[in-house]
């Protein structure tokens, strides 16, 4: 029965820890809360097979392309 109960305290830790979140994180990013709990932030991500370094070559030399001006509905 020990168990049952701790898994309930954890449920309500996490629950209070939110609350706490959201008070300090801007109102349109509550959708993500979770992502700001302090167990969240320090998991790594899975590593996946695009995570890999790009290698340019020697010769490349970065340009600046066209920027196009678009408003604010486009």
């Amino acid at each position: 029965m020990a168990e049952k109960w701790e898994i309930w305290d954890s449920k309500e830790k996490v629950a209070r820890l939110e609350e706490k979140a959201k008070k300090l994180v801007l109102e349109q990013f509550h959708k993500w809360i979770k992502v700001f709990g302090k167990k969240a932030s320090e998991r790594m991500s899975t590593k996946k097979i695009w995570n890999h370094m790009i290698e340019l070559k020697k010769k490349f030399v970065p340009r600046k392309g066209k920027i196009y001006l678009l408003s604010r509905e486009e």
